[in-house]
């Protein structure tokens, strides 16, 4: 193993809660005025706070409990009521039904009711199974269970909309109108009024972000690591990731917070895991703990995968049948989640980011067609359609042939054919760029390995964009195989790794005082955990074992400090931020002005209309067709911009002119104002909106979109110096050619970057847990059942 570094603490920061202290809060009555004062777990407190905002409210986040209760109790009775109160025999007209009690049968229609059994026989059958009754009384256990938990997460979520009242002064009623980082606010302006963490006066959003997000980084950082074994290497299929919910719960329930755990509560590891000595002996124990948990699994499988199938059933056969093409639509896989996320990234702030990325992702994964899937296509459609078509024209004649055996069944099947054969069809009017495609994926994404620079168009790229962005066909096969895989990957996967996840969290938790044992990579310590070929050579002291991979650190230093303009950012980190910004501005100057490069890109119309309803993506559009529109000559240019214009220039140019609106995150930190969420200046003569775009906006939903362009176009420019250092003679010379701005050397423009990155393809850094868009932990307490 490489060099690694060890657990220590940081004494001059906060100071962590006192141990045994495990309520979610105390609640302490000074006359008659409520006061929040020694809050004990900061942690569920604070994670309790943002999803009360996040689930907009008390009413919001109650119905959602109850219908959860309700909706597993339907599921349970109706698939028990289906299959042992059901006289299928006679609702198929396979057995002659005697209304009359006669001798002769009565041939008349079938109705419902005769095909239900009575209630004592409806019964009967169920207590002659006695596998039914298993499934039944551990269906009720697990009820009984939820309930309890529901009922104390109803108190809990009556004292946090107190809190939001008496404490933030936010009404129930207009909770939706406050931002996060709003609410975000309020809470560091409550900390000087009331000592809700006692061991420190002033709370950072930095702190809140680390109470929230402790065990969020390090998985997104175990991931960065590839140190969790998801990736497999299947005959005939070939590499694959593979992560479930279940499996997910598992991990956290081995590593966080079930019993032998590496936790022993929520803010600290166990003393033994501090201790170099202890850690084979450590090792052995969390093995043996993961083959326990993974036989667990095992035992529990017959009842966890019939829920999945039910669950499974009733969610999507009404959608597959209306949609057959629904199969076909994509998602960001939960791995992918993880393997794209910033240390310190809020669930929304994610899914805002992916769901800016998913079209972009969508065209992409669309613009890749085999021709043989093509012809085979055009041609089952064809002969699929052909009988579809008579079909219909029957029915359409004489209705008396929908009363034919299996007519209804043939016809829905045949659509089914015809909607999944269209789908292998390509768009004949769809231009293929891949290239352009895959820059405007990586805007939103921010992560891409180095070896899809250039290497777009090429099948091995697809696979590995897919293992992030899956179809939704796939995401349900993975969920209704995990009860039966989830057990293997525990029992045989996991435990050979057990000393590696040991190390790792001895080498990577550093004890913060007043927030307690974190993940070193979410301090955003650029001296600690830099990457020097990004841009932070000469001010990183990190081993390669102890570099964030594929720029990590950097770009989830750049993220946070814009979403937190007000945030202080450590002195390493602040000085990188400086640089980075001078060589901005220093890249700028050698570049055409922004007014410019978006008049003349391809969306500049679209972009300055009013009707953009759009404007970062077409400023981003606008930036990444610079480059293609000057090496082809159809820009014009002032005699003083002798060099072509390369991406990282364009977007250093519109970033630089952003900045001269909007102060940027390494101006330092803001004007405290405790009702404000940022001190953001707002464009009023603005190239980068329209006058009716700003009119339509409020501030906060304006803050939110130019930063979401500012810090995609960092993550741009990021990426073009990071394959300009690769490919270039090295850091230094690049500073000097953006310092004087003077032209650069063919190999330092990115489109040769782009070429020669192709030599130099290699097996992307696959193998973590990442984690669903939707409620997430709902859909862990669904899928666990």
């Amino acid at each position: 193993m490489a060099e690694q570094g060890e657990y220590h603490r940081l004494e001059d920061l906060e100071e962590d809660s006192p141990p045994g202290e495990e309520d979610l809060l105390v609640h302490v009555t000074e006359g008659l005025q409520d006061s929040w004062h020694h809050i004990k777990n900061l942690d569920n407190f604070f994670t309790k706070i943002y999803h009360f905002h996040q689930k907009n409210g008390f009413a919001c986040m109650m119905l959602s409990d109850v219908f959860e209760l309700v909706q597993f109790l339907f599921v349970v009775t109706f698939s028990t009521f289906l299959l042992c109160c059901v006289e299928y025999d006679v609702l198929f007209a396979n057995r002659p039904l005697n209304h009359t009690g006669g001798t002769a049968p009565d041939r008349s229609k079938v109705t419902l009711p005769d095909a239900i059994l009575p209630a004592p026989q409806c019964a009967q059958r169920i207590r002659a199974s006695g596998w039914i009754i298993f499934l039944l009384v551990m269906a009720a256990a697990f009820w009984l269970y939820r309930l309890v938990k529901v009922l104390c997460s109803l108190l809990s979520y009556w004292e946090i909309r107190t809190f939001y009242i008496k404490a933030l002064n936010i009404p129930s009623e207009g909770l939706c109108n406050y931002s996060w980082q709003e609410v975000q606010a309020r809470l560091i302006s409550l900390q000087r009024q009331q000592q809700m963490c006692v061991h420190k006066r002033e709370l950072t959003e930095l702190d809140i972000y680390h109470r929230i997000l402790r065990f969020k980084n390090y998985t997104v950082a175990m991931v960065n690591k590839s140190l969790l074994p998801v990736r497999f290497h299947v005959p005939l299929l070939g590499p694959i990731v593979f992560l479930t919910q279940g499996l997910k719960y598992n991990l956290e329930l081995l590593l966080f917070w079930g019993p032998g755990s590496l936790f022993q509560n929520k803010w600290s590891l166990r003393p033994q895991c501090k201790r170099a000595g202890a850690r084979r002996e450590l090792a052995q124990r969390l093995a043996r703990t993961m083959v326990l948990v993974g036989l667990a699994n095992l035992l529990l499988c017959p009842c966890v995968l019939v829920w999945q199938l039910l669950y499974a059933f009733f969610s999507y056969a009404e959608v597959i049948k209306r949609e057959p093409g629904s199969l076909g639509a994509r998602r960001w896989s939960l791995y992918g989640r993880h393997y794209l996320r910033h240390f310190n990234e809020l669930n929304h702030e994610l899914q805002a980011r992916l769901s800016r990325g998913y079209k972009p992702a969508t065209k992409y994964m669309n613009s890749f067609t085999s021709p043989l899937l093509t012809v085979l296509a055009k041609n089952i459609g064809f002969f699929a359609g052909s009988i579809l078509a008579v079909l219909i024209v029957l029915t359409v004649y004489d209705e008396d042939v929908l009363t034919v055996q299996h007519i209804l069944t043939a016809i829905t099947l045949l659509g089914l054919v015809v909607t999944v054969a269209r789908s292998f069809i390509p768009d004949e009017h769809t231009v293929w760029c891949p290239e352009q495609l895959l820059q405007r994926v990586l805007a939103h994404i921010h992560y891409m390995p180095d070896h899809w620079q250039g290497n777009a168009s090429r099948s091995e790229t697809r696979s590995e964009m897919a293992q992030l962005f899956q179809y939704k066909a796939v995401f349900i096969l993975e969920e209704l195989l995990s009860p039966i895989l989830t057990p293997l990957i525990l029992i045989f996967a996991l435990p050979s790794r057990a000393l590696d996840i040991v190390d790792f969290f001895r080498n990577f938790t550093v004890e913060v005082v007043g927030v307690g044992d974190i993940c070193s990579f979410a301090q955003l310590d650029i001296r600690n955990h830099g990457n020097p070929q990004w841009l932070s050579a000469g001010q990183t002291e990190a081993s390669v074992y102890q570099q964030a991979e594929n720029g990590k650190t950097e770009l989830s230093l750049m993220h946070f400090a814009i979403t937190n303009p007000r945030w202080q950012p450590p002195p390493q980190s602040e000085l990188f931020l400086s640089q980075l910004k001078e060589k901005v501005q220093q890249d700028a100057a050698a570049a055409p002005p922004a007014q410019r490069i978006l008049a003349e890109g391809p969306l500049g119309t679209s972009l300055l209309s009013e009707d953009s309803a759009a404007a970062p993506d077409g400023l981003l559009a606008s930036v990444l067709a610079r480059p293609i529109f000057s090496a082809s000559g159809l820009v014009s240019w002032d005699r003083r911009f002798t060099q072509p214009c390369s991406t990282a220039s364009a977007a250093a140019s519109v970033l630089a002119s952003l900045a001269s609106s909007l102060p940027g995150p390494v101006r330092g930190p803001a004007t405290d104002s405790p009702g404000c969420h940022s001190d953001r200046r707002l464009p009023e003569e603005s190239l980068f909106l329209s006058e009716s775009r700003l009119r339509s906006l409020s501030r906060s939903a304006l803050i939110t979109e130019v930063a979401s362009a500012e810090m995609s176009l960092h993550a741009i420019y990021l990426h073009e110096l990071h394959q300009q250092q690769q490919q270039g003679p090295g850091p230094q010379a690049v500073g000097v050619w953006m310092a004087t701005g003077a032209p650069k050397p063919p190999s330092m423009t990115a489109g040769s970057a782009a070429r020669a990155s192709q030599a130099q393809h290699r097996e992307m850094p696959l193998g973590g847990w990442a984690e669903e868009e939707e409620e997430e932990e709902e859909e862990e307490e669904q899928l666990t059942t």
